[in-house]
Parts: C-alpha cells; structure tokens; sequence
C-alpha cells in the first residue's frame, strides 16, 4: 500500500496547470470561449463543476439553447448566431434532428476533445483565487471531487464563465444583482418593486407512456395543495420539458446562495404538479403514463452582473445603437418575469422585440477592475432590463467567442483585456471574428489575405428570378402573407400573382420595406392597391379540391381573429381584374439595394397559389403571432415602457414554409457571383449569395488568376438555413441536413485535376486544408444543387496561400 502523506498530516494531492487562458464555466458560452481560443494555438483550461458540459443546455437542464431568431418568432431574419455555436447546432440537427438532450451533451463534448489545446476539468469547482498587484488574478485553484485533486492554475488571462461570476466574485471584481430603477439608466420597462428584481430558477420534468397502467405515490415533500400555483388549471398531460418553463421560483430570495433552498422548492413543485396531473382524476389517458425524469440541478437565469467599461441597457437594444467595438449581436426579446414565478398570479413573462437585432460592445466583456479578467456568459456588464434579453444562451455563447478571440490578441500582443477595446485592436478583433463565421450586423469582412478577391469570377449560371412556378399548393389568406426579397437601387416591382376568390371581393396588397435597412421590419409603407376581383364559374371545382387553410402548426401562433393592423397609407389606387392572373406595378422607384415586402392583406374569401420551389435569401412570411414569444401578431404595448409597436411577419417551418408563385415583369438580379467576395456571408442588405439557374445541373464557379498561385487553404460558406433556430433539445426537426445546403462539390485546378472532393455535406463553413499547396492559376468549384426544386447556392468563397 503506498501511502503518500503521514496520517497526521493529508492534505488533497495538488496539480499545478500552465496555461495561455484559463475558463471558469463549461456552459455553452464557456466552451465557445475555449475552443475559439484553443484554435488560434493558445493552451486552455476549461474548467467545468459539473459533469457534462452545456450549462442549461445540457441533459442535467434540458432547455433548448436559443438567440436571435426567438423560435422564429420575431422579424429578425436569418439571425441565428454564427461560428462555433452554428457548427454545435448544425452538428445537432444532423445527428439529432429528434432533440435528445444525451445526444446534445455527445455533440458538445466532442467539441472540445478533439481540441488538442484544451485541458478539459469536468466535475471541478472553482474555489480560491490568488491575486497578483491587487488588480490581477495570478492563479485559480478548483477541486474534482471524482478524483481528490486539487488543480492549481495559472494563466495570465482568465474567462469568468460560469453564471454566478464565481471567479469574478472572489477577485473583488465590482458587479450588481437586481433591478435598477427606471431613472438610472433612463428605462421605462425597469420593473417595479411589485413585480420583483430578479428572476428565478426552473426544473423540468419528462414523461413517458408505458404501455401499461403505473401508479405515483408522491413524496411526503411533494405539494399538496395545487391551487397554490394561480395558473395550475395551464397544466396537461402532454406538458413537460421546456414547455414549463415558467415553473420557476427564487426571484425574491438570494439566486447564488439560496439556491439549494430554492431546488427544494422547485422538487416539491414539480412532484406537487405530477401528482395532480396523475392523480387528481382531472387527465383522463394518464393511466399508462410515468415520471420518466426530473432535473437534479436548476437552470438559473439570473444571479450577478459583472461591471465592464460599458454596460449594455436598454435604449442600446430597442433603438439598435452602433458601436465601434461590436463583436456580437442579440435579437432575443427584453424578457423579464415576475419575482414569484409559478406562485405570482401575473404572466409567466414581459416580453418586447426590437425591430431587429441589436449589436453588443467589446467593452461588455471584460471586468472594468479586474486587469486580466474576460467576463462570458449572462455574467456580463448590461442592466437588469437588458439582461432579460442578453441572458439567453446562443447569445452567451456568440458573445464567449469574441471573449475567445480577444484573449489571442492579448497573447500575441502581450497586452490586457482593456488594450484590446483601443479602436485599431478591435478593429482587428472584428476582422478575426468575421473569417472564422462570426456574424456582426453591419460589419464587412475585409481580409487582405484573401486572394480570391484577386480572381476573375465567371459562373455557369446566375439566377434571375423572373418567376416561381405554380406547382405548389393554394393557401387561404386567413392571415397576411408576404413575399420577401431582395430588391435593387433604382428598380421598381411589377409582378403578378396566381389568385382565387369565392365571391366578389378586394385584394389589398402593400409594397413594405424596413425603415432601417438591415432590419426585417416592414414598418414603411412604399405603396398600396386595392384590387377588386370576380370569381369564374369555372374554377369552383379546383377551388375545392385544392382550398387548405394557412398551416398554424409548431410556430403557427394564435392570431386567425386578430384585429387589423392599421396605419396612414401614403398611397391608394384602385384597379380591377380577372379571376387568375392579378398583375400589380407599383410605382416607387427604390433609392438603395434592399429587401422589400410584398403583402397581401389577410381576406378569407381569396386563396393564393403557391409555389414548390425554394431560394436562399427569399422567404414567404404571414402576419401572425408565435404564442411562445408573443401574444399575437402585434405588439403594441398598453403604456409607454420604451419599446417599438409593431407587427410581427414570421416564416412557417419546413416544409410548411411555400413561397407565392409569382412572375416579375423585369427579373431580380441579386444574386451573382460578385456576391462570394462581398465581405458579407449571410442575408443582410441582399442575399449576398451566388445562386445558379434552376436550370443547371451542373453549376460551376470558376476562380482565374492572371499568375498561378500556390492556395494552401479554400473555406466555403454554404446555406444552412440561418432563419432556422435549431432548438437543441425537446422541439424535434423534420430534416438532419438543412434543404438549402449544398451536400456533394468538388474543387478541381486548371488541369482539371480534383483536388478536393466532398459527398456528404451538412456544414455552414467547409475549411480544406491542403497537406502540399495546389499551385494553379484556376480553380473550378462545381457544385451539385440539392434539389430540383432548390438552385445550389454559395455565400462566400476564400482562398490562401
């Protein structure tokens, strides 16, 4: 027996770890932190208390990760965050399309072990810090308790990632818990001591049916008496996972040191609420049904706010302030809930859109005292108000990966956190972001490098989009549609649609753009028309075989019977046609390239013929509301809290999201070559997207230098769908690769010799890397389109030397 330590005398084995940037927290914002980094060579540490990584989104919470696309249910096109968090979700669908949190928890995991430069600490916590000249963090000691070893680590930066600011907390740094009042910042939706300062913690419950009859017999601690909980008359059988998020309690208690008292509370809840469901004879069908699950920690949404050089409020979010250090962006609702939670008789939440995505400063994410300290995660520098909005885990982990890259400048530059938000830096901390996929609303990519910018650009083909076919199904205008598109400077729109009525009715139709370009936000009026229409006699027969209603399904909403939206028309005129084909030209002649909104107003007697074929950076929208986002297909609050009214124009999900068959008198060219070297790899101003013809079989781009180079690395952008949430956990999806992506290209040179060959695509970003460079003055990109209904597309092509 080796006996290490005299019996009198044991203290805990002891490890001392070197590293370039050590990460306090493994949620998803601190692995995003650490893989950014670990790519750019740095040694990391990524330092995780629990046993699985993903935080709220691991199989210990289950909540479904989410950001700026708010399950669809805002305007914030093709939002979803961009980067190692896209490559994590994107991952997830392919081999988990179902939303089986275990699986998630592989597909997190895998991510970081296969970076060599990270040095993974599962089930080990942060508990003594040692400083250095006061305003420095020297090393972190933490403790596994699997193994009975207590790390020591050093780094000269170190990344607070872990919720509660464990490591922020103990070096002093200066934060804030709660509410400010209105006037401190000068936010109108600042709660009142009424509703609460903080926001509690959730746990969720699985159930499962099993085929035969089970029986529960709660717990002595479960609740006994349901009607404590106002709104227990919202609960059902099939209700679990995510879909109770408002079972939530702690708002009005300590959420860092009561929360074992608070997950006590939440188990006597949740055993209280599978009692009644399974017991109480008010669920007829639960006889067969179990309690498969219940979650053993809290997802916490709230606790301590660090103080950066900047703190985010709520002006910056609603009126979408520019900053010259953005690295990032948000675009989930200001959302707050009440203090009570499950016990508070008011709604489960508050919830206020933007009319777009807003971007997040530099300046949030680093401690303002302490020197070498990153703030990631919903620890950062914002306000109660607009933390109810930055909290959300896609926009953690989005912001975690300018935490990551700003952490290789400080390195290579042997500079602190602060030097890096001088205007040169972050500019360059901007750039680096940019060529490894993050998005920054409003920020070019411009790489000096890239020598692709130098090639001739020719293509088989370039889609201009005079029509889309008519094979699709009829929808009923129960709701509003409207065409998205982009559209060019100087152009005006002159197009017809395929169009129904029962009866002797009025088609109004709208030609909308957003009042800041770059938003979807169809909140100015170009032009309206008001079209009357005659029935035939002879269409009733098709009119009834083929009449469906407008899908309302898992993002459906619950607006059919919503009022109108109303507002002062700039322009009306009056035109009549025939049953069939309805031509309309609208006079505004557009002064910049931009998407523009083509709407037919909501009249149940007209139904719309539909299209079967599908194109990136087009969509179909309906005005209608997401019930999990919003409250109808307006919003329009009743007294002034600072935020926007608005209406809300929302895709349907695949494969219920068909765009209108159309004919353009003059096509839409927006969608060339030019478009692989604009600097911008997703829709924003246009579709920044090559698209080819639908016609072609065989699309190609072709790169020609005027001397032969030798590229030793090609990355290709591809569409994956970046108006798609991708839920993590509980909500399944109906494909593993995403329609739109390219699945199956090859890269050949100017011998047409392939130098690289790939058959089974379903990633945004392809980085080929070459073991010898290919040394030619050509490359053939061809590419396979993915559908016959759907053109190949490509967002960006880069190549170096």
């Amino acid at each position: 027996m080796n006996i290490e330590q005299p019996a009198d005398k044991r203290e805990f084995r002891q490890e001392n770890i070197q590293c370039d940037l050590a990460v306090i927290g493994g949620g998803l914002a601190g692995v995003c932190a650490a893989v950014t980094a670990a790519r750019e060579g740095l040694s990391v540490a990524l330092v995780q208390d629990r046993p699985v990584l993903g935080g709220n989104a691991s199989s210990e919470v289950r909540l479904w990760a989410l950001g700026a696309t708010s399950h669809k249910g805002n305007n914030n096109r093709w939002s979803r965050e961009g980067g190692v968090i896209d490559e994590i979700l994107v991952e997830n669908i392919y081999r988990n399309p179902e939303g089986n949190p275990v699986i998630f928890d592989t597909v997190i995991l895998e991510k970081v072990v296969e970076e060599p430069n990270i040095n993974l600490l599962l089930n080990t916590s942060a508990v003594k810090i040692t400083k250095k000249e006061n305003q420095k963090i020297e090393s972190v000691t933490a403790f596994c308790s699997q193994n009975s070893i207590l790390y020591n680590i050093s780094a000269p930066l170190f990344c607070d990632a872990s919720g509660d600011g464990v490591t922020a907390y103990l070096a002093g740094a200066e934060f804030r818990m709660g509410a400010e009042s209105r006037e401190e910042f000068d936010e109108k939706f600042a709660p009142s001591l009424e509703y609460g300062a903080l926001m509690g913690h959730s746990i969720f419950f699985y159930s499962k049916d099993t085929g035969k009859p089970v029986r529960f017999v709660p717990p002595s601690y479960a609740l006994k008496d349901i009607k404590q909980i106002p709104r227990y008359r919202n609960f059902g059988k099939n209700h679990y996972g995510c879909q109770l998020w408002w079972v939530e309690y702690g708002g009005r208690l300590d959420t860092v040191h009561d929360t074992e008292k608070i997950k006590w509370e939440l188990w006597k809840i949740v055993y209280g609420i599978w009692d009644y469901i399974k017991n109480s004879g008010s669920f007829p069908g639960t006889e067969n049904m179990t309690l498969e699950w219940v979650g053993m920690i809290p997802g916490k949404r709230e606790s301590r706010r660090f103080i950066g050089d900047y703190i985010l409020v709520q002006n910056d979010i609603v009126r979408q302030k520019e900053h010259y250090d953005a690295v990032s962006y948000g675009g989930w609702a200001i959302d707050l809930h009440p203090a009570d939670g499950i016990y508070s008789r008011l709604p489960g939440c508050d919830q206020w859109h933007s009319k777009g995505v807003y971007q997040i400063p530099y300046r949030c994410m680093y401690s303002k005292d302490i020197e070498n300290l990153f703030l990631a995660g919903r620890i950062m520098s914002t306000s109660h108000v607009a933390n109810g909005s930055t909290r959300v885990m896609l926009t953690c982990a989005h912001n975690a990966q300018a935490v990551g890259m700003a952490s290789v400048l400080c390195v290579r530059d042997k500079c602190l956190p602060r030097d890096v938000a001088e205007p040169e830096k972050v500019s360059l901390l901007q750039q680096k972001l940019l060529k490894c996929g993050q998005y920054i609303p409003g920020i070019k990519l411009e790489d000096p490098e890239d020598i692709a910018k130098e090639a001739a650009i020719s293509v088989s083909s370039e889609l201009k989009l005079s029509k889309l076919d008519n094979k699709g199904p009829l929808l009923t205008l129960h709701d509003s549609m409207a065409m998205l598109f982009p559209a060019r400077k100087g152009s005006n729109i002159f197009v017809s649609f395929e169009i129904f009525a029962d009866k002797e009715t009025e088609l109004i139709v709208e030609l909308k753009s957003s009042s800041r370009i770059g938003n979807f936000t169809p909140d100015l009026l170009l032009e309206r028309k008001k079209i009357s229409i005659s029935p035939k006699t002879a269409s009733e027969s098709c009119r009834a075989k083929e009449k469906v209603k407008l899908y309302s399904g898992a993002d459906g909403g619950v607006n059919s019977g919503a009022a109108a939206f109303t507002q002062k028309f700039n322009q009306t005129s009056e035109d009549s046609f025939s049953q069939g084909n309805i031509e309309i030209e609208f006079e505004s002649i557009l002064e910049t390239d931009q998407y523009v909104f083509i709407c037919l107003r909501k009249n149940p007697d007209i139904h719309i013929r539909c299209s079967s074929q599908h194109i990136t950076g087009v969509l179909s929208v309906v005005s209608k509301g997401n019930f999990r986002v919003s409250n109808g297909n307006i919003q329009k609050p009743d007294k002034d809290i600072g935020v926007d009214e608005m209406e809300f124009w929302i895709p349907q999900r695949w494969p219920n999201c068909h765009l209108l068959s159309c004919r353009f008198k003059s096509a839409i060219e927006a969608f060339g070559p030019d478009n692989l070297t604009n600097g911008f790899a997703r829709p924003f101003k246009g579709a920044n997207a090559w698209v080819a013809d639908f016609d072609d079989r065989s699309p190609e781009a072709v790169l020609e230098w005027e001397k032969p180079k030798s590229i030793k690395k090609i990355e290709l952008a591809f569409d994956t769908d970046f108006d798609h949430p991708m839920e993590s956990v509980f909500m399944g999806h109906t494909y593993h690769t995403v329609p739109y992506c390219v699945r199956e290209y090859l890269i050949s040179d100017s011998q047409g010799r392939v130098v690289y060959e790939c058959r089974e695509n379903h990633k945004t970003r392809n980085v080929i890397t070459f073991d010898e460079p290919v040394t030619t003055d050509k490359l053939i990109i061809q590419l396979q389109r993915p559908d016959v209904n759907i053109p190949a597309a490509l967002f960006e092509v880069r190549c170096y030397e």
